[in-house]
């Protein structure tokens, strides 16, 4: 099914991929991998809006393996003072 992948990248309006193939069976909670995103890649990451990042993963023989936890609320509070 021809698709469009957008959402919370940067922005709420954001289109990650403009219009690719994508199983018509798809539905929320599925995994999507995306290889590139340009600017928004984790060496380039950053906190905006007070968003935490996501988890880095790696998929191997069917195997998902986390190389970099997902961020959470208590780690973008660590650094901030009374």
């Amino acid at each position: 099914m021809l698709s469009r992948v957008v959402g919370k990248h940067c922005e709420s309006g954001d289109i990650v991929v403009k219009d690719e193939y994508l199983p018509a069976d798809i539905g929320r909670g599925d995994i999507l991998a995306v290889p590139v995103t340009g600017a928004y890649c984790r060496a380039l990451s950053s906190n905006y809006n007070e968003v935490p990042r996501p988890p880095v993963v790696s998929v191997e023989a069917g195997e998902l393996h986390t190389m970099v936890r997902r961020e959470t609320e208590e780690d973008l509070a660590r650094l901030d003072c009374d």
